[in-house]
């Protein structure tokens, strides 16, 4: 998937100043943001959403510039999947009802159509016999689980996770951390924000570091945590190995 960025910029009505000018312009498959909390990560991934409107600048994804008005953002929505920190299901419809919702409310799938694609990822993922149970009856990685199959339902050009795994324990990290893997493998491209370096160096093709609100340093993941080229790079990272074992 194709994106570009040209002197993207977000600043709220404040004052306050969250992305300095940011261009980017890449052929990106699987795309890891990483940098210090505060750094403008969210912010980003939620323009490239169409969520929040930027300040300034351009979006291109997929070679189409995204066209901030609302007939047209639901159109460009339509084309992507989204993973909130949390999920974000809805907390009175079961598993099962999360994933066929939006097939029919915002694809048009027919009912019967939108439960069987619902079955097949329930399926897939582990969870059919949890489908009948709402998120509170569910495990934290397994309330993400079902937010993936639903953000992937309708067979979105791009998946976004925004921190997917921000609230959960060890073991379910790495469960939904080895999904996304298995998504990358089916030729899904993805970018996701990320504290995971382990999985932001070794499962995903590119790295951006945002710090500040700037765009500090982009490139191919392994040459980004191998090399860094900046001091903010090199703190940050070093920061987060300190207390490695």
């Amino acid at each position: 998937m194709r994106l570009e960025l040209r002197g993207l910029t977000k600043q709220y009505d404040e004052g306050r100043i969250v992305l300095q000018p940011i261009d980017l312009c890449d052929e990106v498959r699987t795309l890891a943001i990483i940098g210090p909390s505060g750094g403008g990560k969210s912010t980003l991934l939620r323009i490239i959403g169409g969520l929040l409107p930027p300040s300034g600048g351009m979006l291109c994804v997929g070679g189409e510039p995204v066209v901030w008005q609302e007939k047209e953002l639901a159109r460009y929505r339509r084309r992507l999947g989204y993973v909130f920190q949390q999920g974000g299901l809805f907390r009175h419809l079961t598993a099962e009802e999360n994933i066929v919702l939006p097939l029919v409310k915002v694809h048009g799938y027919a009912a019967a159509q939108a439960r069987e694609r619902a079955g097949q990822l329930l399926d897939r993922f582990g969870m059919r016999a949890d489908a009948h149970k709402k998120p509170a009856a569910l495990s934290g990685g397994q309330q993400q689980r079902v937010a993936i199959a639903r953000a992937i339902a309708a067979r979105p050009s791009l998946l976004l996770l925004d921190e997917p795994t921000s609230a959960l324990d060890p073991e379910y990290t790495t469960e939904v951390l080895d999904l996304v893997s298995e998504l990358k493998a089916d030729g899904l491209d993805f970018i996701i924000v990320t504290h995971e370096m382990g999985f932001a160096r070794h499962a995903c093709d590119t790295a951006a570091f945002l710090c500040e609100g700037r765009l500090m340093e982009y490139g191919p993941s392994g040459k980004l945590f191998a090399s860094p080229q900046t001091e903010q790079l090199s703190h940050f990272l070093g920061k987060l190995l300190e207390w490695n074992v």
